[in-house]
């Protein structure tokens, strides 16, 4: 059986997994960067029986898997991924197969680009090795406003956090229920109120037809200039160009993102040359305790798949 690793940017999926227990049944290749299209990943995989995908990295589309035609097994890692057309795999026979991962990790990332935004991590680090010192002032966060857009698990974690640091937490979500907020000490608002309160506006929210484009220039218009935007979510739940905009205009003093409309981020995106904006390649999830779990996870699933007995199935 050929199976196929995809995305292993940092080249960690041979390390932390015994992969020889496939020896006498699998052909295993590993592809450590992204295909440059679709087609160029359906040139790649088209013999491919089996792929361990990494979350949303490879679009699992109706056109690849059709592209593919001895694909029969999916595993990816998490237990949602909206890169894959699960009713298509479905009606091809292909199994997909989630595995579980932490939460934490993205909510600690969070807390690191919004420190690093009001301290201004990114600037006084870089003048460290110009010879500077000491060249801007941040801000402390006791008794500033946190916004969450989406008070889910993540965005919960966000607000414990918030709270230990002595600030006010607001929330708001389509379908966020007062005494739901009120259970996390946080202050049910409107989405006007959200934009206008927050000193930090952090987005919590699932990616979906509905929350695509959720945050457009109107909405960060309405913030104070002093605030930023933070986004470890989805990039496309903020309209990125407007979001280009109101930091060149300045009408927001910055904005902290682990998430793009296109990843990984083209080297001459606009967003690499605006001095006002803290950027990660989306990292919120890439930890060694969650790697190790995903594809030691993979590894059982796909094990599960050769056995006929497949585990944590999604389709």
């Amino acid at each position: 059986m050929k199976v196929a690793i995809l995305d292993d940017y940092q080249g960690v999926a041979e390390q932390l997994v015994d992969w020889s227990k496939f020896k006498n049944s699998c052909e295993i290749k590993i592809f450590n960067q992204p295909f440059e299209n679709e087609d160029h990943a359906i040139e790649n995989l088209k013999s491919f029986d089996a792929l361990l995908i990494m979350r949303e990295r490879t679009p699992m589309t109706k056109k690849l898997m059709d592209g593919c035609p001895n694909l029969k097994f999916i595993a990816t890692s998490g237990m949602r991924n909206l890169g894959i057309d699960l009713e298509h795999a479905k009606s091809k026979g292909i199994i997909v197969s989630g595995s579980e991962g932490n939460k934490n990790p993205t909510a600690e990332l969070t807390w690191a680009l919004i420190l690093g935004l009001a301290r201004n991590i990114k600037q006084e680090s870089e003048n460290m090795y110009q010879g500077y010192w000491q060249t801007t002032i941040g801000f402390e966060l006791k008794g500033k406003t946190l916004g969450i857009m989406g008070l889910g698990k993540l965005g919960s974690m966000v607000a414990k956090v918030g709270k230990a640091f002595g600030m006010e937490v607001i929330a708001w979500s389509e379908n966020l229920k007062m005494a739901d907020a009120e259970k996390h000490g946080v202050m049910a608002v409107t989405k006007e109120e959200l934009f206008e309160k927050s000193d930090f506006l952090t987005i919590h929210y699932l990616l979906s037809d509905r929350s695509r484009n959720l945050v457009k220039y109107d909405d960060i218009s309405k913030m104070k200039k002093t605030a930023f935007i933070i986004n470890t979510s989805r990039g496309p739940i903020i309209n990125e160009d407007d979001l280009i905009k109101a930091l060149q205009d300045e009408i927001i003093a910055g904005a902290g993102l682990d998430v793009y409309a296109i990843e990984p981020l083209p080297e001459n995106h606009k967003l690499r040359f605006l001095p006002n904006v803290l950027l990660t390649p989306h990292i919120g999830y890439v930890t060694l305790d969650n790697y190790a779990k995903w594809y030691n996870q993979m590894a059982e699933g796909l094990q599960a798949f050769l056995d006929g007995q497949p585990l944590r199935v999604l389709n």
